[in-house]
């Protein structure tokens, strides 16, 4: 008998008490996991917020290319795509860093900047991982309520900070609101940053929000502010490469981009990855495309749902969120049945709350009249 079946130990124990807390993210179901699961031919996969038109036409000669070439490692540096970057954002090559997502560099982030006893302060709702990973690193996370509009708090936000705060980090626009700061308050903020607090600004769906003529230029604004930051972007969203794992992030600082690289994995942007992103970006008419569908697929979305007495918050992103009286989990396993996938919210206070991404026509038009459908059983359901 072995000493395990002897002595069978809490395996739980093995893990740091941080990580014994933690909630899994909730990544959601894939379409292929829905159609087995339901029995279904056609689903309509609108959790993750991905891009319906698919990546730009370049992008898939560009991996067959890379592919000739697997069996070296990839370039460690990212060197062609950082040029093409630094050219495009107007910024010093030596102040971007790259992760496998932008969710690799919050990772790397948290591990590098925090430690015991620290402090971060973000929003709630939120995206999950922006307290998953600063929690595993040790800090104490503090959650400031958005108001009941969606928008930010930002006197609350102020009120948060002190001298214990290490990182401010939120996404703008809000994942999973879809709301962003003006530029007066992104100013108020950097303002009152805490000496040794760095700021942490996710615009992972900057591309949809660029054009508004309401949203500023966060980046000028930082960067004007003098302030330690890094700025978060992504290839998923606007780009269509959700499923090549690559983001970047563009730093105050190279010192900044230094400590950073000195965390992450040697090689964590695999070539194809690197020679993908390189064609998405080159490809400006068809990143338009996307952003001028998801624009105008928004709109019609939140009418049709207005219709249904459900008000989406308005949103600068590539998703809607909107309460509904009932709650979402139960909705959401009712629109699965359906051959809809969208995102419960499952934060206290937000159960009620669902986020729907902005994915073809067709297939907005099948959750539009699953939601009619399931809201119309529950209304009988509970009304009788």
């Amino acid at each position: 008998m072995s000493r395990l079946d002897t002595h069978n130990p809490d395996l739980q124990r093995l893990a740091r008490p941080q990580v014994r807390q933690l909630a899994s993210y909730n990544a959601g179901l894939s379409a292929e996991t829905v159609r087995e699961r339901y029995g279904l031919q056609r689903v309509a996969k609108l959790g993750s917020n991905e891009n319906p038109l698919g990546p730009a036409p370049a992008v898939s000669t560009a991996m067959a290319q890379a592919c000739a070439q697997v069996a070296l490692y990839p370039d460690a540096n990212c060197g062609l795509l950082r040029q093409a970057l630094a050219k495009k954002l107007q910024v010093p090559t030596d102040h971007l860093v790259f992760g496998n997502g932008s969710e690799d560099l919050l990772s790397i982030i948290s591990r590098v900047f925090l430690d015991h006893g620290d402090e971060v302060v973000t929003v709630v709702p939120s995206f999950g991982l922006h307290f998953i990973y600063p929690i595993a690193a040790g800090a104490q996370v503090i959650g400031v309520p958005m108001r009941a509009d969606g928008s930010f708090d930002v006197p609350a936000m102020l009120a948060a900070l002190s001298s214990k705060t290490r990182l401010l980090m939120f996404s703008c626009p809000s994942n999973p609101v879809g709301t962003t700061l003006n530029a007066a308050e992104l100013g108020q903020l950097l303002a009152a940053l805490p000496a040794d607090c760095l700021l942490v600004f996710d615009e992972a769906y900057y591309e949809y929000a660029q054009h508004e003529a309401d949203y500023p230029d966060c980046l000028g604004i930082i960067q004007a502010s003098g302030k330690p930051f890094v700025l978060l972007r992504t290839f998923s969203k606007a780009y269509a490469l959700a499923g090549l794992r690559i983001g970047y992030g563009i730093v105050s600082d190279p010192l900044l981009a230094d400590l950073i690289d000195r965390l992450r994995t040697p090689f964590n942007i695999n070539r194809v990855a690197q020679a993908a992103a390189l064609a998405a970006l080159a490809d400006e008419a068809h990143l338009n495309r996307g952003l001028a569908h998801v624009a105008s697929e928004r709109t019609r979305m939140a009418q049709a749902l207005a219709q249904l007495e459900v008000h989406a918050v308005p949103s600068h992103a590539n998703f809607l969120y909107f309460a509904t009286p009932f709650e979402a989990e139960a909705l959401n396993l009712a629109l699965l049945a359906e051959g809809v996938i969208v995102k419960p919210w499952r934060e206290a206070r937000y159960t009620r709350y669902l986020r729907v991404s902005i994915g073809s026509v067709e297939d907005n038009d099948l959750f539009l009249a699953a939601l009619a459908k399931v809201l119309a059983t529950e209304h009988k359901r509970t009304s009788g």
